[in-house]
């Protein structure tokens, strides 16, 4: 049974061995690993180096440990559990930049809407994250919003029940893209990762909730989720400072979610997986 309160995770990107049944499960919320990341590039090691594919998306995640079986699995151990991917994400495998890099309005969509059905069926799959950071200098904004708007409908049309979101940050280029996205077509986005772990180590509780608040706004009538990361978190916001600001916007009765960038991160740390935890009770005691 879940209570429409959302927790997310992301999970794959960094190949540290994390499994799926690694990380725990409240039974009383809603919990979606987001498969990180489907990138519309060639595969790591055909070329000198990965090169856009126009919308052919292929799954760059580790795909040795989070298998269609593993999928499988996890679900079927925990009826709560969704699975997505995360489309683009910052870089392929760190070797290049992810660069969102379309030929056309038309062939993208085309090519996304057929490679994306395929591995949401290869791998059984709930949904998609839309995370592109970098843009090309041909992609304007009205670009960006045609591609990902008729992309995010055609798949709605396609499969009903998918569940769909945008992850933007503070930063005047990517919310350029990400904003008009939203005014055109925020019917059919269900959630916003915002990553507010991108602001600095000196944002206070109170700093956070104004931050909530202004990308609220940005976002209107959309569930922005709160959102920390784990790991290396020198110079930004760290898992604690999340934790507290959740509780604080949970009291203010603002927060439809939270999510935690990484799954990876927090396999190699010291403390594991104690954030996730913590950031689940929260939002199970709503």
């Amino acid at each position: 049974m879940t209570n429409g309160y959302l927790f997310r995770e992301y999970i794959g990107a960094q190949s540290t061995g994390v499994q799926f049944s690694d990380v725990p499960i409240n039974a009383l919320l809603s919990f979606h690993f987001i498969l990180s990341f489907a990138i519309d590039y060639t595969p790591v090691g055909q070329q000198p180096k990965p090169v856009p594919t126009n919308g052919v998306f292929s799954p760059f995640w580790d795909t040795g440990n989070l298998t269609p079986a593993a999928v499988a699995a996890i679900k079927a151990a925990h009826p709560n559990v969704a699975v997505m991917a995360g489309l683009g994400g910052d870089s392929v495998q760190d070797i290049v930049k992810a660069v969102f890099t379309p030929t056309s309005v038309d062939s993208w969509v085309g090519n996304a809407v057929a490679s994306l059905t395929g591995i949401i069926n290869t791998y059984g799959l709930d949904g998609v994250d839309v995370d592109y950071e970098h843009f090309a200098d041909g992609a304007d904004v009205d670009t960006f919003v045609e591609c990902i708007g008729r992309l995010l409908t055609q798949l709605k049309q396609k499969m009903p029940n998918i569940a769909t979101s945008i992850a933007p940050f503070e930063d005047p280029v990517v919310q350029k893209y990400y904003q008009p996205l939203w005014s055109k077509y925020s019917g059919v986005i269900d959630y916003v990762n915002f990553q507010f772990y991108g602001y600095g180590a000196n944002t206070d509780v109170q700093t956070y909730v104004m931050f909530y608040n202004n990308q609220s706004a940005n976002y209107p009538g959309g569930k922005v989720l709160a959102s920390f990361k784990t790991g290396n978190v020198t110079g930004l916001l760290s898992p604690e400072q999340g934790i507290s600001a959740a509780k604080e916007l949970q009291r203010q009765n603002k927060l439809p979610g939270l999510f935690i960038w990484s799954a990876d991160s927090s396999k190699q740390s010291s403390y594991g997986f104690k954030y996730e935890t913590e950031a689940q009770q929260i939002i199970a005691n709503h």
